[in-house]
């Protein structure tokens, strides 16, 4: 045990004095966390809307409201002797809402009426959420002007991530990922260097065994992963308020396993490849894209056919 301890103290001191090394075990996993995080996104916010209200009336006034009330959509001035595609095509918005002259007569009649949303579709997927976000918005408006409501009403509530922030969706999924790839990254490269320098025969003349030199260098780089891993989730806490829910043993247990195993990984990438641009490409195959595509971060486990379902549950 006295050789694995000074085995994982030399590698500690090694990195300690490289502070590229350090950077790479602390810093980079903290901007991957912050920046990816906050990179992807469930909904769409803010999105410029020019309104075209040919009416003028309370009615199609309070319709925009409803939309000015909402977090999706930005209500843009526009004048309405412009033509609406003129608005899109200028990139001044990304839909345009027309309310019809005798929208307001329509609805104080319960005729039927309709108003007209035009979309860019340049993104299919901003598109198909504006459709969403619109629908929704004019259907809470006509339900509010009905006098006969039903008798029973549902109401969903959200116990995961109430509010359905992204941020709050993602950065676990990034902290882990950040786990998953920098730690063994690091082991990878300390492994392999000493092959590439050949400063491995050192290690075979000296006394220290195989087991005992893999070790230490396992326990060094898992100490790393626990440093990274108290670094990320402090950001978790102050920047994007999450918390524990729940007994955190479980999380703390979990965690120093996974550094075991990520560390390990790692140690033996850079024993089998003594080559330091290998070592890094076969870690980015396993602890990057595997992870990063098959471990539900972006799509459900379930989902992932079942002949690619048994790398998951090893992942």
């Amino acid at each position: 045990m006295r050789r694995i301890l000074a085995q994982a103290r030399k590698e500690l001191t090694q990195i300690s004095r490289d502070r590229l090394a350090l950077t790479l075990a602390l810093a980079l996993p903290l901007v991957l966390v912050l920046l990816l995080s906050n990179a992807i996104a469930l909904t769409v916010t803010d999105l410029p809307l020019v309104v075209l209200d040919f009416d003028s009336s309370p009615q199609s006034r309070e319709l925009i409201a409803a939309y000015r009330a909402s977090l999706s959509f930005r209500v843009v001035s526009w004048p309405t002797s412009r033509p609406a595609e003129e608005a899109l095509s200028s990139n001044t918005a990304k839909a345009v809402l027309i309310i019809p002259s005798h929208f307001g007569r329509d609805v104080l009649r319960r005729w039927p009426t309709e108003v007209q949303v035009l979309m860019d579709a340049t993104d299919a997927n901003t598109a198909k959420l504006m459709q969403g976000y619109s629908t929704q918005i004019i259907r809470a408006y006509t339900q509010a002007g009905r006098d006969a409501r039903p008798l029973v009403g549902a109401q969903t509530r959200l116990w995961y991530n109430p509010g359905r922030e992204s941020r709050k969706f993602y950065a676990p999924g990034m902290f882990v990922l950040g786990l998953s790839m920098f730690p063994p990254l690091l082991a990878a490269l300390a492994m392999s260097k000493e092959g590439e320098q050949k400063t491995i025969l050192q290690v075979y003349a000296s006394s220290i065994s195989a087991h005992e030199f893999l070790l230490g260098k396992i326990l060094a780089f898992m100490l790393i992963a626990m440093a990274e891993w108290l670094v990320s989730l402090t950001a978790m806490f102050v920047v994007f308020g999450l918390g524990f829910a729940g007994d955190p043993t479980p999380l703390l247990v979990g965690t120093v396993f996974y550094a075991f195993c990520v560390a390990t990984y790692g140690t033996l990438i850079g024993a089998a490849i003594p080559n330091q641009a290998a070592a890094i490409q076969a870690v980015a195959l396993g602890g990057f894209l595997l992870v990063f595509l098959l471990s539900g971060l972006i799509f459900p486990v379930e989902n992932i056919p079942a002949s690619l379902r048994w790398i998951s549950n090893i992942i």
